[in-house]
């Protein structure tokens, strides 16, 4: 449950969350990632897609991949008309609605443009248009240019932007932030090698962590990370709908509480066997948890995780999340750090050669 007392945040967390990192272009999430993750690994490496892959222990068997993607949302620079307003494309799944009146920063080759998403006042619709959601060719962003040729000086086509929000805690151990999906989850499966690394207690298992880029354009670091890491065990960790909150019936979306612990999913998408060891680790550790039932392949890593090679007994836990793809999504702190343990002794439990075949 949450403490309801503040909390200092783990500060790699923080520097997670911080970091601007849309589906392609997710440099700044690398660089934390190297600071704090690299040093804990037996080795470290990236590919193509800019996967950060750590890994501990590698002569284990066991091998156990984490994954959590470290990318998030963006806009992009599509056309600068010739006043110097910026139109722009989504990257990954947006609510068009909620895009209009606010603060953005585009990331250029020079740095951080500061802008705003543009909307004609309320007081200039008539009754049908206050009903209209703006198309997304209807929005623009304002940085104060006078002229496409000045805008042009600052921006490029093509250049990334994500909303300029940050972390910050709410009230106890429950924050805010623009891109907990999927930093925590990222988080999670970084700081689960982290602490096993400190551990004087040698590893069965061969750990591997990855911090995969763009899933939220069609788990793609996902794909071809399960490929080269090749594991016996994957499991994805992600955030799911916490529908604890008004308008969202249960009968629809199931039930699923912040700050009561992370959510094991259970469905054709995971492995019996991997699914009923996280439970059973979870019992064993006095750590709470929820089950969700996934009837379909998930939206999530654990998509591709199960289908790479010959195939990988996965599992999938979800960090319960309210406002899901809005620039403030909200977290309880206590479930994030409840899914690290939980991760820490699953990779503890496994003996030399259990694959959970069956």
């Amino acid at each position: 449950m949450s403490t309801n007392k503040a909390i200092k945040p783990d500060k790699f967390l923080v520097d997670l969350l911080n970091a601007r990192s849309p589906s392609g272009f997710e440099f700044e999430a690398q660089a934390v990632l190297n600071k704090y993750l690299k040093p804990a690994a037996d080795r470290y490496e990236k590919d193509a897609l800019g996967n950060r892959i750590a890994t501990l222990n590698p002569k284990g068997d066991p091998i156990i991949m984490l994954a959590g993607h470290m990318d998030e949302l963006g806009l992009m620079v599509r056309y600068v008309d010739p006043k110097g307003f910026i139109y722009f494309d989504t990257i990954g799944g947006h609510d068009l609605s909620i895009i209009s009146g606010r603060r953005v920063c585009i990331l250029t080759s020079k740095g951080v443009v500061k802008g705003v998403t543009g909307k004609r006042a309320v007081h200039l619709m008539d009754a049908e248009d206050r009903k209209k959601t703006p198309k997304l060719h209807e929005m623009w962003i304002d940085i104060g240019a006078k002229s496409d040729k000045e805008a042009l000086k600052l921006v490029s086509i093509g250049d990334p932007i994500v909303y300029d929000h940050g972390f910050e805690l709410i009230r106890g151990s429950i924050g805010a932030a623009r891109a907990f999906d999927d930093k925590a989850g990222c988080y999670v499966v970084s700081e689960t090698l982290r602490r096993l690394s400190k551990l004087k207690k040698k590893l069965a298992a061969c750990l591997v962590s990855v911090a995969t880029a763009q899933e939220e354009v069609g788990v793609r670091g996902a794909t071809t990370s399960s490929f080269s890491v090749n594991p016996h065990i994957a499991i994805a960790v992600d955030v799911g709908h916490a529908t604890d909150h008004p308008n969202c019936d249960p009968k629809r979306f199931g039930k699923f509480e912040m700050s009561k612990g992370p959510i094991i999913s259970r469905g054709p998408n995971t492995n019996p066997m991997v699914f009923k060891k996280l439970t059973d680790c979870a019992k064993k550790l006095k750590i709470p948890y929820q089950i969700e039932a996934d009837a379909r392949p998930t939206g999530t890593d654990a998509r591709v995780m199960q289908m790479a090679r010959q195939g990988v007994a996965t599992g999938l836990i979800s960090i319960p999340l309210r406002y899901m793809h809005t620039p403030s999504e909200m977290v309880d702190l206590a479930d994030v750090e409840n899914a690290v343990k939980l991760l820490v002794g699953f990779v503890q439990s496994f003996k030399k050669g259990e694959h959970c075949h069956f």
